[in-house]
């Protein structure tokens, strides 16, 4: 396995404030594959992905995420829990943080990937545009027993009105890399991205390139598009 963004980078909703969103909301998302920093959890094929999300008033959240998911016969599908709290500390930074969990179905053995996940977001807003750091933890990675970071920074700028270009490195690194290690052996890897993103008629598009240091054809250079639509109630 590879939004989130972890599965933040999966995770959209995350990425969004909750003052922003409307009491309940729920996003659909399709896209031409499922990338988990940098790697297809789909086998490199399309995924149909959907959340459902509450944001309070006073900046607590939480919400669930699934997809799709091809890992052979082990699992086809992926379900996230999340639960979070979004704050402004001044007029140009604003922290989230919380925990999530991830589960997996599709066979009795399934289960056996599924783990918890804590995440620390800092936010900010200048006027070059929008950078985001972000660290993510497991001590149970993919249920392996494995300690498991994630770091992240990522920066968007405008170039249009309603068109904009993200940059995007992280770097996932097994802190256990005798329980956890990736197909080529790798305990930790980097990921590139660079995306451009817009909105028409209320939907949210993106198209991305991107590449990791990881050598296999699940991980190697690829273009990648998504569209979702937020409804809120």
């Amino acid at each position: 396995m590879q939004f989130t963004y972890s599965k933040m980078v999966a995770i959209c909703s995350l990425a969004v404030a909750p003052s922003a969103l409307a009491d309940w909301s729920a996003t659909v998302t399709g896209a031409s594959d499922y990338m988990f920093n940098g790697v297809s959890q789909t086998q490199n094929n399309p995924v149909l992905q959907g959340s459902i999300d509450y944001a309070a008033d006073n900046g607590w959240y939480a919400g669930s995420w699934t997809s799709n998911v091809d890992y052979g016969d082990a699992a086809n599908r992926e379900l996230d829990f999340y639960t979070g709290y979004y704050q402004s500390l001044n007029e140009s930074t604003d922290a989230d943080f919380g925990i999530a969990y991830y589960s997996y179905y599709g066979s009795s053995a399934a289960s056996e990937y599924n783990y918890p996940e804590m995440y620390g977001k800092l936010i900010f807003t200048h006027r070059l545009g929008i950078t985001e750091t972000t660290l993510w933890y497991s001590w149970d990675y993919f249920g392996t027993g494995a300690d498991h970071v994630i770091g992240k920074v990522a920066h968007t700028f405008s170039i249009a009105d309603n068109h904009a270009i993200q940059l995007t490195v992280d770097n996932s690194h097994s802190l256990d890399d005798d329980k956890y290690q990736w197909d080529t052996g790798d305990s930790s890897y980097v990921h590139y991205k660079v995306a451009y993103q817009t909105q028409f008629h209320g939907f949210d598009i993106e198209i991305a390139a991107e590449d990791t240091t990881l050598s296999y054809d699940t991980a190697d250079a690829r273009l990648f598009a998504s569209v979702s639509r937020t409804f809120s109630f």
